[in-house]
C-alpha cells in the first residue's frame, strides 16, 4: 500500500511570517512632553534683558521657559524704571550723591538677581521675588 500523507486538495498554504515591526521615527520639534532640546540656552536668554523676546516667542510649547522668559522681562522692566526714576531724582539739587549711590546698588542688586535667576532655572528652579514674580505671573 502507499503510506503518503494524504492531503485534501482544498487546503491554504501556510500564512506568511509576521512582518518586522518598523522603528519609531523622531518627532519634529520638542519631545512629547514639551521640552524643548535648547532649553538651557532659552532660560538664559530669558534673563538677559530684551533678549527675553526671543524664547518668549519662540518656545510657546515650553510652559517653564515662558514662565522664565516673563520673568526675565518684568524684572528687566523693574531695573529701567527704577533706574530712571533714580535718574529723576537726581537732577533734584543736593540728592545727586545720593541717588549715584544708589543707581550703582540698583544695577548691582539687579547683576546679582540675574546670576541667581539664571543659576536656579538651570537647575529646574524659580527664584520667587515678592511682587515682581506675582506681577510675572499674571500674563
Amino acid at each position: 500500500m502507499d503510506e503518503t500523507p494524504q492531503t485534501p486538495s482544498n487546503a491554504s498554504p501556510p500564512p506568511p511570517p509576521p512582518a518586522a515591526p518598523t522603528p519609531p521615527t523622531e518627532p519634529a520639534g520638542p519631545p512629547a512632553g514639551g521640552v524643548s532640546d535648547n532649553r538651557k540656552i532659552m532660560i538664559v536668554l530669558s534673563y538677559l534683558g530684551l533678549l527675553a523676546l526671543i524664547p518668549l516667542l519662540v518656545e510657546k510649547d515650553d510652559s517653564e521657559v515662558q514662565w522664565h522668559a516673563k520673568h526675565g522681562l518684568v524684572i528687566f522692566v523693574a531695573v529701567i524704571a527704577l533706574s530712571m526714576a533714580l535718574a529723576l531724582a537726581s537732577m533734584i539739587p543736593g540728592v545727586g550723591c545720593i541717588t549715584g549711590l544708589l543707581w550703582l546698588g540698583l544695577w548691582f542688586a539687579a547683576f546679582v538677581v540675574t546670576i541667581i535667576c539664571i543659576v536656579k532655572g538651570l537647575n529646574g528652579q524659580r527664584f520667587m521675588i515678592p511682587g515682581i514674580s506675582e506681577f510675572a505671573d499674571r500674563f
